[in-house]
């Protein structure tokens, strides 16, 4: 497995390096716990780092205080400690902050250990305020998130990754094991994708007043992800259909051929969103009307033979989804230029 060494690995390090020497600077006791809630604390973006800091300062609040009560009344006792962690939890999922827990109950367990002395007490729960705080500022200084330029990297390296399964895909020329591993990874590198794109979504709906570049912006992003996710299904479907079909050559040069014209559009269209081609309305109409000719040939096929075409039928119409999806990204593409020409 492929170990990627990111920012956030290592403002995770610097949060939890500044939260145990603000514990030390301090006089508190017991730094370990400011390093713990500085590690549950970074966040992917500024939004939800703000977000998780509020709804922190809330619940870690709410939990100091239930512990306190608990500790006072119980003591320390392991059955009264797992009982004010159930309260703490329900509360936390009745108020939709369910990411806020882990270091929330880390607050309830260290200042129940104190057993209603409120100066250790305080000296716990100031910890992991620190450890909170500590990651919210690393978050913001030191390489804060630019989920857009990571976008933008990842769908071109996605790709990649896929015009060259898509490429090898009819012609069979990639080993068996090494394609199913990189589809794997493929699939996996697209639910990255979706999970970067939620966040974008997530951080422009915070806005008030998002500018009209932003959100077209977005619509350019999801028609990406749309028209990547097409393409795998592509792979899925030759893999699952295609072979196992009766074919002749013609027909595996026939589905190569065109597999290769949609491979090569996706490819151009890129390169329109990288200023590296002009907007091409010729290209374009020529593509559709290959990609429409393509599936009236398939579907002709199908009629005159009948038996033996299902599996063929299904992965001709994936293709011409995918062609579908690639005409979308590709007038989007033209207006992006279209408006960075004005």
């Amino acid at each position: 497995m492929e170990v990627t060494f990111g920012a956030r690995m290592l403002k995770t390090g610097v949060a939890v390096t500044l939260a145990l020497y603000a514990g030390v600077l301090l006089g508190l006791s017991s730094p370990v716990i400011a390093a713990i809630a500085a590690i549950f604390a970074m966040q992917p973006t500024i939004y939800r780092s703000w977000r998780y800091l509020i709804d922190q300062l809330q619940t870690n609040t709410l939990g100091a205080i239930l512990a306190m009560l608990g500790g006072m009344v119980f003591s320390n006792e392991p059955i009264a400690v797992g009982l004010v962690c159930i309260l703490v939890i329900m509360i936390c999922l009745q108020l939709k902050m369910g990411d806020t827990i882990g270091i929330t109950l880390v607050t309830v367990v260290s200042v129940m250990e104190a057993s209603g002395q409120w100066e250790f007490a305080l000296n716990r729960f100031l910890l992991s305020l620190i450890g909170i705080f500590s990651a919210f500022i690393i978050n913001i200084v030191l390489f804060p998130p630019k989920p857009k330029v990571q976008f933008e990297q990842q769908v071109r390296q996605t790709f990649d990754r896929l015009s060259l399964l898509l490429r090898t895909a009819i012609s069979d020329e990639i080993k068996e094991a090494v394609f199913r591993s990189d589809k794997r990874d493929l699939e996996d590198t697209i639910a990255q994708l979706a999970e970067k794109y939620k966040l974008m979504e997530e951080d422009q709906k915070k806005i008030k007043a998002p500018k009209f570049s932003d959100h077209r912006l977005l619509v350019v992003y999801k028609q990406m992800l749309r028209t990547l996710r097409k393409g795998f299904e592509v792979l899925d479907a030759v893999e699952q259909h295609y072979f196992q079909a009766a074919r002749t050559p013609e027909l595996n040069q026939e589905f190569d051929e065109h597999l290769e014209k949609l491979t090569k559009f996706h490819e151009h269209v890129m390169l329109k969103f990288d200023d590296k081609l002009k907007p091409g309305y010729s290209e374009s109409m020529q593509f559709e009307t290959e990609n429409d000719e393509f599936l009236r040939r398939m579907l002709d096929r199908y009629a005159a033979e009948r038996t033996g075409v299902l599996r063929l039928s299904i992965v001709s119409a994936e293709m011409y989804e995918y062609g579908h999806q690639l005409e979308r990204l590709n007038r989007l593409a033209d207006h992006s230029a279209a408006g960075a020409g004005d």
